[in-house]
């Protein structure tokens, strides 16, 4: 009895230190996001009130924290034996360099693209608290959004977007839990999904240049493959991914 109160606490305590990070993300994107709009407003051009910057494209670098479900959703397989009531958690990324490319088709309605590349492992939780599941995996989450701008004074720019994403998965690795149960290989689905987001742009030249904030929330699952070294599938899994997105950084239209 003991063991097992002490392996459920030691879960308790993952599972808050893991909530922990997530609120600390969270309140680090949210003060990033006033003290980002408190400098764009303060350095704002006077432009006027219906005046959006001008050129088609614009460009955007930023700085991204990816935040993933990870949940099994069905178990499509099982030769393990995996037991009652176990669970998995993707790990978050706070940051991930990301490249926009955004064209203006009306001045008012544009198409964006993102590339970036975001790293995560997971790990057990529930049943299978403190064990680890997928070593690492990469992630390119491809991604294309129709998006609609309002144009406030100044130029300021909130906008709404939505459309469709596939990620694809690379250099999967089996965590040591999984290693230790006779799995050598792993391989994620790549898969598609939908996206809404929403943002603002604040020009901050009359050059172009700006600041920018932008929030995505997809919808995407993927199927987990687990191997033995014959080449048997010992373990498949679906999995909700499911990731908030959350961006700030710089924009160059021109």
């Amino acid at each position: 009895m003991t063991k097992v109160l002490g392996k459920v606490d030691n879960g308790m305590n993952v599972h808050g230190k893991r909530i922990g990070a997530r609120r600390g993300l969270r309140r680090l994107a949210q003060a990033a996001a006033a003290a980002t709009l408190a400098l764009a407003f303060a350095t704002t051009p006077a432009l006027a009130a219906d005046e959006a910057p001008a050129g088609k494209w614009q460009v955007k670098v930023l700085g991204t924290a990816v935040l993933p479900d990870g949940k099994i959703t069905r178990v499509d397989k099982d030769l393990i034996g995996l037991p009652a009531g176990s669970q998995t958690k993707a790990s978050d990324n706070s940051f991930v360099p990301t490249l926009a490319v955004e064209y203006f088709v009306l001045p008012n309605l544009s198409v964006e693209t993102i590339c970036c590349f975001t790293a995560h492992h997971v790990s057990g939780a529930g049943a299978l608290a403190g064990t680890a599941i997928v070593d690492h995996a990469l992630i390119l989450p491809a991604t294309l959004t129709a998006k609609y701008h309002l144009t406030l004074p100044g130029g300021v720019q909130p906008y709404v977007g939505a459309g469709g994403a596939w990620f694809f998965y690379i250099d999967e690795r089996p965590g040591a839990t999984t290693r230790a149960l006779g799995a050598t290989r792993v391989k994620l689905d790549n898969d598609a999904g939908v996206v809404v987001q929403g943002g603002i742009d604040v020009p901050i030249t009359k050059t172009g240049l700006g600041l920018t904030l932008d929030a995505k929330k997809y919808w995407i699952d993927t199927t987990a493959h687990f191997f033995t070294a014959s080449g048997a599938e010992a373990l498949t899994t679906r999995h909700r991914i499911s990731p908030w997105v959350l961006s700030a950084g710089v924009a160059y239209r021109f």
